[in-house]
C-alpha cells in the first residue's frame, strides 16, 4: 500500500487475493471497535480506503443481516490484525471470503493506528492498494499522486437507486419498542444518496409508509405528491462524495424548502443529506482535515444542554458563519472540533444533522429525532 505523501506499507493481502487488483482511492480511517461489517457496506465509504484503527478485526465473522447496502462498498480495507478464528452463532462467513465475493482486497500486519497518525498529522489523502508485486514503490506512490481529489467527486449516481422502490422492513427484535409499533401513520419520501439501511428501518419502525425514490427526482414532481396528499414527509440520505457536487440534488431541494413556510414539507436529512439541505439553504461547506468517523463522536445538543454519543462518517462539514447567514440555526454542535453537527430553519420544518442517529453501528443517544420528524408530520397534518 502507498499513499501520495510517500509512505509505503507492507502486510499480508486477504479477500480478493490474486485477481491484479489496484484499488486507488481516499484513505480514511474508522475508531469503531465494532460493526465492521455495517462499515464496510455503508455507501458513504464509497471510493475511499477504509482504515480500522481496532487491533483485531474479523472475529465474530460476517452474517446476512448485518449489512446497509446491498454489497462491500469500501476500496480496500486494512486491519492490524484478521481473526483466524470466527466465533459468533449469528455467523455464515469469515471475513476474508466475504469481502472477496465482492471483489474487495484487503490488507493485514499493518500499524493502522501509526498509520491514522499519519492521516491525522497530514489530513486524509490518496492512497493505493494492491497486491501485484510487478509495481515498484514508486509507480504506487505516483498512481496516488495522479488520482482526483474527492473534493468536487459526485460519488452519489454510483450508490443510489434508479428507480423508485417501497421499503417495509422494521427494526424487529432490535426495536426498544418492539411489538408496540403501530400501523404505518406517515408517508416517507426517502431521497436515495446512498442510504443506509437501519435509517430506513428506524422510519418504518416509527409508524412511516417509506417510498424511496433517485435523488435526482425532479421538485415538481415531490410538491405535487405532497399537494395531493401523497406524503406527509421528506427525508434526504447519507452518502459519498463532496456535496457540493451534487448540484441537481441541491437545486431540488433549494426549491422544495422555499416558498410559504405554512406549505413547506417536512423535511429531515441525515449526514450528506444535512450537508445539501444547508447548500440548498446557501450556506457552503468545506472539506475537513481527516473527517469524522467512528462510534463515540461527542454531539452537544443545544437546545437542551444535553452530550449524544454518536456515530458518524462524513469527510465534509457545514461552514456555521454561511449557515447562519443563510437563515440556519444551529442546533447541535461536535465537541471535538467544534463544526456545526446539526441544524433547522427557523420558520419551517426543516431540520438535518450531520451525524448518524440510526447508529449501526454505534450508540442510540440521537434516536430521538426520528420521533422528533414524525412530530412535525404530525403538526403539520394537523394544521
Amino acid at each position: 500500500m502507498a499513499l501520495a505523501d510517500g509512505t509505503v506499507l507492507t502486510g499480508r493481502a486477504f479477500g480478493a487475493v490474486g485477481r491484479s487488483i489496484v484499488a486507488t482511492a481516499e484513505v480514511v480511517f474508522t475508531t469503531a471497535m465494532t460493526g465492521y461489517q455495517e462499515s464496510l457496506t455503508d455507501p458513504s465509504y464509497t471510493g475511499q480506503i477504509l482504515i480500522s484503527t481496532s487491533p483485531m478485526v474479523g472475529n465474530t465473522g460476517v452474517n446476512p443481516v448485518d449489512v446497509e447496502s446491498v454489497k462491500v462498498q469500501v476500496s480496500g480495507f486494512v486491519v492490524r490484525e484478521l481473526s483466524r478464528v470466527v466465533s459468533n452463532y449469528r455467523a455464515n462467513l469469515d471475513l476474508s471470503a466475504y469481502i472477496a465475493q465482492y471483489g474487495v482486497l484487503g490488507l493485514e500486519g499493518v500499524d493502522t493506528r501509526a498509520l491514522t497518525r499519519i492521516l491525522r498529522t497530514s489530513g486524509s489523502q490518496n492512497g493505493v492498494l494492491t497486491d501485484r508485486a510487478d509495481l515498484t514503490d514508486e509507480q504506487l506512490v505516483q498512481m496516488a499522486r495522479s488520482a482526483p481529489s474527492m473534493a468536487g467527486q459526485n460519488l452519489v449516481p454510483r450508490v443510489g437507486c434508479n428507480a423508485a422502490q417501497g421499503w417495509n422492513e422494521t427494526l424487529g427484535d432490535w426495536s426498544p419498542d418492539a411489538g408496540s409499533r403501530s400501523k404505518p401513520k406517515f408517508r416517507v419520501l426517502a431521497l436515495d444518496c446512498g442510504a443506509k439501511r437501519n435509517i430506513l428501518r428506524n422510519l418504518a419502525d416509527r409508524g412511516c409508509e417509506v417510498q424511496v425514490v433517485p435523488h435526482d427526482i425532479k421538485a415538481s414532481e415531490i410538491q405535487a405528491k405532497y399537494a395531493k396528499g401523497e406524503i406527509d414527509g421528506l427525508f434526504i440520505s447519507n452518502g459519498p462524495g463532496d456535496p457540493a457536487a451534487v448540484e441537481a440534488t441541491i437545486s431540488t431541494l433549494r426549491e422544495v424548502i422555499s416558498g410559504d413556510p405554512a406549505k413547506t414539507i417536512p423535511t429531515f436529512g441525515i449526514c450528506l443529506g444535512h450537508q445539501l439541505l444547508s447548500l440548498a439553504t446557501g450556506a457552503k461547506t468545506y472539506k475537513l482535515k481527516f473527517g469524522h468517523r467512528g462510534a463515540n463522536q461527542p454531539i452537544l445538543n443545544k437546545r437542551t444542554g444535553h452530550v449524544e454519543i454518536t456515530s458518524q462518517n462524513h469527510g465534509f462539514a457545514v461552514d456555521r458563519e454561511s449557515l447562519k447567514a443563510a437563515g440556519g440555526e444551529e442546533t447541535h454542535t461536535h465537541l471535538n472540533d467544534d463544526t456545526v453537527a446539526g441544524f433547522r430553519l427557523k420558520d419551517r420544518p426543516v431540520m438535518s444533522v450531520q451525524y448518524h442517529p440510526e447508529a449501526s453501528p454505534g450508540p442510540h443517544d440521537a434516536g430521538y429525532l426520528f420521533d422528533e420528524f414524525c412530530d412535525s408530520m404530525a403538526a403539520r397534518r394537523q394544521g
